[in-house]
């Protein structure tokens, strides 16, 4: 007996960029084209007339999965993806006649292990709703740690950050708490209304980083929520998000979220928060990630580095003290004021407390996002999560941290991922970038475009960054031309030496950080580097 054909009263689809780039878009329009068809079809007297409704969402960070729709049941969503364009109708048919029998059906989402094996804080709501719904965040616990530090006085929301342990999850691991003790304290230069500013750092430049990126396009009011908090406990009047200009989505999704919370009496100079909340969108400079490269860009300056001191609580912007924070930082917040900064530290380790979302990408089988606590080991994350490399061949390394992160050979994946692990190495997490590559990939490669990457990026203030880059470069690529053992030992040292200099000399992370893959690479893949002649 064939099933009785009902169209589904609501149907899902991930509009996140991710999504979009591999055709989420398309999807949708012959989603609602079937839609439209089927309502027409279903109109005549006597008929159930119900029209299906199709809601773009965030991600929920199952990239392997995307493009896919989400199908509102009883029992909870059921998921089916990846979709193409040519099974869009046979799914659609499925999902109408309820019987979940499609090859592509993946049961109830929230049952798949990738989401149940998480421990998701800052992404719980993502990929559930239209993202520009108020109503629907401030129904699922939104709002409501802004409106604890409403009642609190700004010393008591900075003791509750400090109890929490957040640490910044920009890539320096810096104690939230401190930070925001140093702003409070600071004396402004002046008496103007705006003394002190809140700046978020959404320039995420990283490469393998998004989770940045995800929040803004499908949780945007969290941001704003945490800013908001931020504002109030060192008692800024005005602040910036400082958005990369790649993200146009982001930045259409932002405008709109904060257009809605001015409406809302949530921003404003006459509001209950009193705070007047700006986005600001970039030129396209990764130095500009780094927080004095980005408080120049914001004061219409080029974008290169301060020398610290003074740090940016002190003089930030415009010489203010400013609270500069990333957006995981930032997104954080709210829970902490909602659950208390104790629930907040039983999550990862001692030293390291809380969530972290690590984004898995690379040659890996199932890439995404995954939340969990800190201390989770690289090898839970990559064959676990990411069910190992897409080639099938055998793991060669993995990159933690973005392009400025070390490279770990299978034998160190073991190593918890946390600030003291990894910093026992010389290394950390970063901004939670994770690129696996399977034993195919060329090490001495890597390396050369480690410089290549400092040397395209550098903002070209300090010499060590700026020359450095270059030297490194051309000693490698030198070293892959030289026939005797002693030439090739002598380009060898040459990149020691340099990359000794870059880290004790630089004058941000920038030029510091650029050793890290290099010498991570002739560590640990020592064979790739040999004099020996080849």
């Amino acid at each position: 007996m064939k099933p009785t054909r009902k169209p589904p009263q609501k149907l899902f689809l991930s509009g996140d960029s991710a999504a979009v780039a591999v055709g989420a878009d398309r999807i949708a329009d012959t989603l609602q084209t079937l839609i439209d068809a089927m309502a027409v079809s279903s109109s005549t007297p006597g008929a159930d007339t119900q029209k299906t409704e199709l809601i773009r969402t965030g991600s929920r960070g199952i990239y392997w999965l995307e493009p896919a729709i989400e199908v509102e049941t009883p029992a909870g969503r059921i998921a089916y993806g990846p979709l193409t364009d040519s099974v869009v109708s046979e799914v659609f048919e499925d999902l109408c006649s309820n019987s979940n029998q499609h090859p592509l059906c993946q049961g109830l989402i929230d049952q798949l292990p990738w989401l149940q094996n998480q421990h998701r804080l800052l992404f719980k709501n993502c990929g559930k709703h239209n993202p520009l719904e108020l109503d629907f965040y401030t129904e699922n616990e939104g709002l409501k740690g802004w409106e604890k530090a409403l009642t609190l006085e700004p010393l008591e929301i900075i003791r509750e950050v400090q109890v929490s342990g957040l640490r910044g999850r920009g890539g320096a691991g810096f104690p939230a708490g401190i930070k925001w003790q140093s702003v409070y304290e600071a004396v402004s230069i002046g008496n103007s209304s705006a003394a002190k500013y809140v700046v978020c750092n959404a320039d995420e430049g990283d490469s393998g980083t998004f989770a940045d990126r995800m929040i803004m396009e499908g949780d945007p009011f969290l941001l704003i929520e945490g800013m908001l908090i931020a504002a109030r406990a060192v008692g800024a009047a005005e602040g910036y998000i400082y958005l990369r200009s790649e993200y146009p989505a982001a930045e259409k999704i932002l405008s709109s979220a904060l257009a809605t919370a001015y409406a809302s009496d949530l921003l404003g100079e006459h509001s209950r928060s009193g705070f007047d909340l700006h986005l600001f969108v970039g030129a396209g400079a990764y130095i500009c990630g780094e927080e004095t490269s980005l408080l120049e860009s914001l004061e219409g300056k080029p974008g290169l580095v301060r020398a610290k001191p003074p740090l940016p609580a002190v003089q930030g912007l415009f010489s203010q003290p400013t609270l500069v924070h990333n957006v995981l930082t930032l997104c954080a917040l709210p829970g902490i004021l909602r659950e208390g900064g104790n629930t907040y530290r039983e999550l990862g380790t001692r030293d390291s407390p809380g969530s972290m979302p690590f984004q898995l990408s690379g040659n890996v089988k199932r890439g995404g996002l995954i939340e969990t606590g800190m201390g989770v080991s690289i090898r839970r994350l990559v064959e676990d999560f990411g069910g190992g490399t897409a080639t099938g061949r055998p793991i060669g390394a993995v990159q933690v941290g973005g392009p400025l992160g070390a490279y770990l050979p299978e034998n160190l994946l073991d190593l918890a991922l946390d600030f003291e692990a990894l910093g026992a190495l010389g290394y950390g997490p970063g901004h939670g970038g994770i690129v696996v590559f399977d034993d195919s990939f060329d090490p001495l490669r890597q390396a050369i475009y480690a410089f290549q990457f400092c040397r395209k990026e550098s903002c070209g203030k300090c010499t060590p960054c700026r020359i450095g880059s270059v030297r490194g470069a051309e000693a490698l690529e030198q070293f892959t031309h030289r026939e005797k053992a002693g030439d090739r030992v002598t380009q060898i040292r040459i990149v020691e030496e340099l990359c000794d200099l870059m880290q004790s000399t630089s004058l941000c992370a920038m030029g510091s950080m650029t050793p890290i893959p290099v010498t991570s690479l002739m560590q640990h893949f020592p064979e790739s580097f040999s004099g020996e002649s080849q």
